[in-house]
């Protein structure tokens, strides 16, 4: 009974947050610079992580200049907390476009979509990447192009990471794991397989001690050599860093 009434009360702020933080980006967003409006970001996405019950710990420090953020992929939560700690534009899956109010929020960020399904709908949003990145921009992505459990790292789609290969800017991998009161890797923060918005939302504000692990590796600087062997040498990192993580867990 408490754990039900402790996730009905974290709904209850999530959803409050979630609505303010809408009616501040509807209402400052058109008239505010980009360092304005990258600040909301990163300040409803705290607030957001910590409506939830979520706490953030970062190690490791985010590259200076342009960069193209690298990262694993858990859950929707992913993008609040690296915002949480750096703001940055991402690149998301189409369909989170589609999600009510928060799809809208998200989009307000400057995020990328993108249909992975269309093998053409890739190149356009590899020109955009570049643009921004050109334009001293930073920018995240997944390249997993779908979540995991937490624990593994699926095989990259290295077709993103052309746009780093173009311009030559520096790519960051960077390490996201939750842990939660009982596991190293939490089983109520993956959103995985056939799972909704709700019933994730639902997992996430039950569970206890859940907290975001967001760790920087060190940039790997341009130019590289190819997009299929940086794709590599990315997840090379990120793989390792989750081993050391479980193993200073057990």
């Amino acid at each position: 009974m408490v754990r039900r009434l402790r996730g009905v009360v974290r709904l209850s702020c999530f959803a409050a947050v979630t609505l303010h933080c809408a009616v501040v980006f509807a209402v400052v967003f058109p008239f505010a610079s980009d360092p304005r409006r990258m600040a909301h970001v990163g300040r409803f996405s705290a607030r957001m992580l910590s409506a939830l019950g979520l706490t953030v710990r970062s190690s490791g420090e985010m590259g200076a200049g342009s960069t193209l953020l690298v990262a694993n992929h858990v859950s929707w939560l992913d993008i609040l907390a690296i915002n949480a700690v750096q703001p940055v534009r991402f690149v998301s899956k189409a369909d989170v476009r589609g999600w009510p109010l928060v799809g809208w929020i998200v989009a307000c960020g400057g995020t990328l979509f993108i249909e992975r399904e269309r093998r053409s709908d890739a190149m356009r949003v590899v020109h955009q990447v570049a643009e921004a990145l050109s334009s001293g921009g930073q920018i995240a992505i997944f390249p997993e192009g779908t979540t995991s459990d937490g624990r593994d790292v699926l095989p990259f789609h290295a077709s993103l990471l052309q746009a780093a290969v173009t311009t030559g800017v520096s790519t960051q991998p960077v390490v996201l794991r939750f842990s939660d009161a009982s596991e190293s890797f939490s089983l109520a923060a993956p959103y995985i397989g056939d799972m909704t918005l709700m019933q994730s939302l639902w997992s996430v504000a039950n569970a206890r001690q859940l907290t975001a692990h967001v760790n920087f590796l060190p940039p790997l600087s341009g130019p590289h050599a190819d997009r299929r062997s940086l794709g590599e040498q990315l997840r090379s990192g990120i793989v390792q860093a989750l081993v050391e993580a479980q193993a200073a867990e057990a």
